[in-house]
């Protein structure tokens, strides 16, 4: 009689992605596993990850009871929990949260569906509208510009609430008086690019929320055209990087805003990169201090400046954006929501003149 069959690489990522452990995270800790115990830069030469990204990440496995961190051997040293005692430790903890989260459940809220469809023209200029209004951190749109002012007044209470706004209009000449576009656009995005023809009408919010739909379906003469809307992360993640890495460096920038005044804090990390760009741009030497995302507290001065908001760009390859410091401990690189290139995932960025 056989055992159950053993999961293949691929199922045993998706499965352990399930507890919450990032790819980075499985990585490390897969790579740890064959060896039992090893030092944090064995580790992290057999995970493919830097040394520094280690100590954060073996901090996080170690929360979860899947390793065991050993701060004051010489050289520093993680030993993995044997599987099935760190596996049952887990389960316990989901299932002591049940209680809770059941007083919280109420069954007859219906779920959005991730993927809808949107045919009325109306409908779509109200969600848009909508999502512009309830954005808390980011906005991105693209529309024709014909569009635009139904939604300028939209933008600007979105700028007024402090948020980081990116719009491209389509069907838009690039007006090469700066003067003018200053009066047209300040105050109501960070950073405004122009093509010079139709392009599909997006808008994502908040990395959360995403509509997408044929280049003249808000304002074109046909009723056959249609959108459609997306709630899952990273579908809209997926919207909001095509156009990044496609339509954004391809169109015409006509608009950027000026540096926010400092010291000043930001919890949404594509902003903290976009103003920190911008002050190095005039000159001005920043220092940051970072409180990642397992609760290191990180300070240095900023040497580099990765991103492709506004030109000229700065980053080695598309969508890359991030901060790098120059630290006690050499330089740092830090990322967004997700980052697994970068040491370290930030959560919060405080800038300030060095």
């Amino acid at each position: 009689m056989t055992g159950p069959e053993k999961p293949d690489d691929a199922t045993l990522r998706a499965e352990l992605s399930l507890f919450g452990l990032s790819d980075a995270e499985i990585d490390t800790y897969l790579a740890l596993l064959p060896r039992g115990e090893a030092t944090t830069r064995t580790v992290a030469e057999d995970a493919g990850v830097t040394q520094q990204a280690v100590y954060n990440i073996a901090d996080r496995l170690e929360r979860r009871g899947l390793v065991r961190v050993r701060e004051y051997a010489s050289p520093k040293t993680i030993r993995a929990i044997p599987p099935r005692e760190a596996i049952e430790s887990l389960s316990e903890r989901l299932e002591s949260l049940t209680p809770s989260l059941e007083d919280r459940f109420d069954a007859t809220t219906p779920r959005e569906p991730e993927i809808q469809i949107v045919k009325s023209r109306e409908t779509a200029r109200k969600r848009l509208h909508d999502a512009v209004a309830g954005a808390e951190r980011e906005v991105f749109v693209a529309v024709p510009e014909n569009v635009f002012p139904d939604i300028e007044s939209v933008l600007r209470a979105a700028v007024d609430r402090d948020l980081l706004v990116f719009l491209l209009l389509g069907e838009a000449d690039a007006s090469e008086d700066s003067e003018a576009n200053e009066q047209r656009f300040a105050g109501v995005a960070d950073v405004v690019r122009v093509w010079d023809a139709g392009l599909p009408f997006v808008y994502a919010v908040d990395d959360a929320s995403a509509m997408i739909g044929d280049p003249d379906f808000l304002s074109g003469p046909h009723d056959d055209k249609q959108a459609v809307t997306v709630s899952q992360h990273h579908l809209t993640g997926s919207v909001h990087g095509m156009y990044l890495s496609a339509y954004w460096p391809a169109s015409t920038e006509v608009y950027v805003t000026d540096p926010d005044a400092l010291p000043k804090s930001f919890d949404w990390f594509r902003q903290a990169v976009l103003h920190a760009l911008l002050h190095r741009q005039q000159g001005t030497d920043l220092w940051a201090d970072v409180t990642t995302q397992g609760g290191e507290e990180v300070s240095g001065s900023v040497c580099r400046v990765k991103q492709a908001f506004v030109e000229p760009s700065t980053n080695d390859y598309t969508l890359e954006t991030s901060i790098v410091l120059d630290t006690d401990d050499g330089e740092v690189s830090f990322g967004g929501p997700g980052a697994f290139i970068e040491d370290y995932e930030a959560d919060t960025v405080t800038l300030r003149t060095a």
